[in-house]
Formats: structure tokens, sequence, C-alpha cells
């Protein structure tokens, strides 16, 4: 792999040399030394070589994704690429054209990741057919081992040959098996295994809670020489955009947190504005025309603000227009609004039926207390009820409240499921991109605004 990000390199280079001296005849008559060149060269391999090994970029990755590659390779780049300016500026009679630079690290950087992608391509097939390939033991209880196994068996691209399987919950007599695997119930045969060379590396696996055995398992293990790799399963206590860091070589796990922090935040709110003002001026004539005739239409204010929970918890008041009768609630109190609700005026069942009255929630947006897409906002009354009703209700509020949501496009609005709804609010913001926001938006124009369980 280096010797083939050292050739693309070189070929990104040159390639840029001779187009910026060759190819684009307009600069043809600028000065240049060939010296410069051939000697900026030299620094690339050496900068780029030192910079990626240095990162540790060409260690196995057989259970890494290609995705954390590319963003490995970009940083890697990025580094290099502020090392060689460094020593450009400090070697005054260096000269060398800015193009050349631009074009040579934009290509290098897709060779590289092409460089990178072909070698471990090639290793994966290798693995495929029986090469290259590490035989490994699982130790674990079973619920773990068994969702281990079955993520390994489905990567065979990784090379990982399951060997035999050792059980913490329950005694396991030999020859006993483990779907396809055998189970090893003698722990002196494990080591037999370990300690003769037939165990490259061992899988320790067990629930976040139980994770006090390791030391047990460590124990009789002992000092044999075998990579040894521990798998905790958390998938019952990351709740929400759950990971794991490393800070100061402590791991760190965080069970739940917002996926919009740092640039994401910032994309979002900047999708926010733009579309949100321009939503905001293309119907401001159809606001005004909606004002004009709810002020004709009935007694009261032109727009309804009711206290909402967004953000953190945090309160503010959403507007909408209005589309029930004067202090419609002064006796029912906060309840949903029930198919042919007297207390729905007719032009309000209008604006209603075709989610026209949440068009105002345009300036909440621009305001930044809420999102064009996200989780749609609840009264505080009802989400001190819901939180005690329905699990993990209060985890919508990690991300801002929204005028149209996953689950709205998907007809849970309303006097609807609230089990359901919570269910695509959570996908949502697992899940959450910027494309997902544009997904929504479009399918909330496709599938138009009239909703069956809006009234």
């Amino acid at each position: 792999m280096v010797l083939s990000d050292l050739f693309f390199l070189s070929g990104a280079w040159w390639f840029a040399y001779g187009l910026r001296f060759s190819a684009l005849r307009d600069f043809r008559s600028e000065p240049h030394d060939f010296a410069d060149y051939f000697v900026a060269w030299l620094f690339v391999l050496a900068i780029w070589g030192t910079v990626f090994e240095a990162l540790d970029l060409y260690r196995p990755r057989r259970v890494s994704t290609r995705w954390r590659e590319v963003v490995d390779l970009l940083k890697g780049s990025v580094l290099a690429l502020l090392i060689f300016f460094g020593l450009i500026f400090l070697i005054r009679n260096l000269v060398l054209s800015r193009l050349v630079v631009v074009i040579f690290w934009t290509l290098s950087l897709v060779l590289l990741n092409l460089s990178h992608f072909g070698v471990r391509e090639t290793l994966r097939v290798l693995r495929r057919r029986g090469f290259n390939l590490r035989h490994i033991l699982v130790i674990g209880t079973r619920p773990e081992a068994q969702r281990l196994v079955r993520t390994l068996e489905r990567h065979q691209q990784l090379g990982l040959q399951l060997r035999g399987i050792v059980l913490l919950d329950q005694e396991a007599e030999d020859g006993s098996s483990f779907g396809k695997f055998p189970v090893i119930g003698d722990r002196e045969e494990a080591l037999q295994l370990i300690g003769g060379g037939a165990i490259d590396q061992v899988f320790i696996t067990l629930a976040l809670g139980e994770s006090g055995r390791l030391r047990e398992v460590r124990d009789w293990l002992g000092d044999e020489p075998v990579t040894t790799h521990f798998v905790p399963d958390l998938a019952a206590d990351l709740i929400l955009h759950g990971k794991v860091e490393e800070f100061d070589g402590l791991p760190i796990i965080t069970l739940q947190d917002s996926p919009l922090y740092g640039w994401n935040s910032v994309l979002k709110r900047g999708l926010d504005l733009c579309l949100g003002g321009i939503g905001l001026a293309l119907f401001s004539p159809l606001l005004a025309l909606i004002a004009v005739i709810i002020r004709l239409g009935s007694p009261g204010p032109i727009f309804f603000r009711q206290e909402r929970m967004g953000l953190d918890g945090r309160r503010f008041s959403m507007l909408k227009f209005r589309t029930m009768v004067e202090n419609a609630e002064k006796e029912t109190g906060p309840v949903w609004t029930a198919p042919s609700d007297p207390r729905v005026t007719r032009i309000g069942r209008f604006l209603r039926r075709t989610s026209l009255d949440e068009l105002p929630q345009l300036w909440n947006v621009i305001k930044g207390e809420m999102s064009l897409v996200g989780p749609r906002p609840e009264r505080p009354e009802l989400i001190g009820k819901f939180r005690k009703e329905v699990p993990k209700y209060m985890l919508r509020l990690k991300v801002k409240a929204g005028v149209t949501g996953w689950a709205q496009v998907h007809g849970w609005r309303g006097n609807t499921s609230i089990e359901k709804r919570i269910e695509h609010d959570m996908y949502y913001i697992e899940n959450w991109s910027l494309w997902l926001d544009l997904k929504v938006l479009a399918l909330s124009l496709v599938r138009g605004f009239v909703n069956r369980n809006a009234y």
C-alpha cells in the first residue's frame, strides 16, 4: 500500500506539472525551474509517507469501514499539505505554481482513496477465497456471543475464521455445537488451542452490565501472547446516538446524545434560514389572504399563540393561524381536537385539513425556535402526561421541533398512536442527515399537506 500510495502521489504531482506548463498554453510563457518541482516532488513523497505512517493509515483494517478510511485519508492529506506549505515557506528560493499544488492535492486525494480501496478490496477477495485468514476464539455469554457470531458470518471479507466458542453463562459438554461452530466446554482445551498457535485472536463479548467478568476471563487467559479484543454489547444501553470515544487513554461511552452539534448544527440552521426565508417570501400573499379571511370570518385574533416545548425542554410561543373560536379551551382544557369538533370555525376546518394553519411557524423557524424538519412540538401539559406513559418520549427534545417531520409524512399526526410517532421520531434523530431533511421536505410537498388525521 505504501508503494501504491507513492506511485499515485508521483503520478498526481507530475500530471499537475504537465497540465500547468504544457496543456494550459496560455500559461506556457510563465518561467519556471524544473529543479524546483523535482525537489518539491521528493518533499511530497517524504511528507505524505511520514504523515500517513504516523497516523497509522497502513494498519490492518479488518474491522473498520471504508468511510472511516476516507475520513482518515482526508485528515492525513490536509495535515501533509499544511506541513508542505510550511516547508516551502521556510525554503525561500523554492518557487512553485499555486495551481500545480491545487491540482496535485485534489487529484492525489482521489487517487489515494482509489489506492487504498484497491489494495484492501484485493485483500477482501483473497480472504473470501480462504487466504490471509485469522483464526479466532469467541468468549462470552450466549446472547452476546450469538450476536457477534452472526455479525462475523455476514462479513466473510474480514477473513476472521471462527474456530470455537467458550460460553461463560453455562457449562457445555465437549462436542456440543453453537450452530455450525463448536462450543468448547473445557477452558484448558481453549488454552491449549491458544498456546498451540491455532488461535490468532480472541474476541471477548459481554453485556455492559457484566463487563466486570472481563477480569475473570483475563485471569484464566493468563499471559498468552494472543491479540485480544473486547466487544461490549451496548445495544440495550446506547439509547440515542450513542458512541464510544477515547479521552487521554480512557474509554468514554456516550449513552445518549444529539446528532445536531458542531457543523451539523450549522448546516441544519443554514438550511432552515435559506428555505424558511424563501418559503416566507413565497407564501406571503397567501398568508395575507388567510389573515383577511380569518378576520372577517369570526371575532378574535388572527394568530393563535400557544406555549410549546422545544429543544432541551425550552419553552417557546408557537404561531398558528387561529382555527377555533376565541377561548376554545376555557372549559375543556388542553385536549386533542376531535372530528367535527364544534370549537373549530368553518375556515379553521379548511386550514387544518390543508395544514395551512401551520404556515406562520416559518417565523418560528427564522427566529431559531423551530426547524423546518423535526419532531412536532407538544404542549407542556401533555408532555407531562406522555412522559409517564410512553418510554423514551422525552428524547424527542434532543433536537429542535419541526414544522414537519418523519412521523408526519408517514401519516402519524393528530390524534394517532403516540408510540408510532415516537418510533418515527427516534428513527429520524438516530439517522439524521441533511439529505434526510431534504427527503422529508420533498415528501411533504409530493404527498401534499392534506391528511385525513388533520381535523
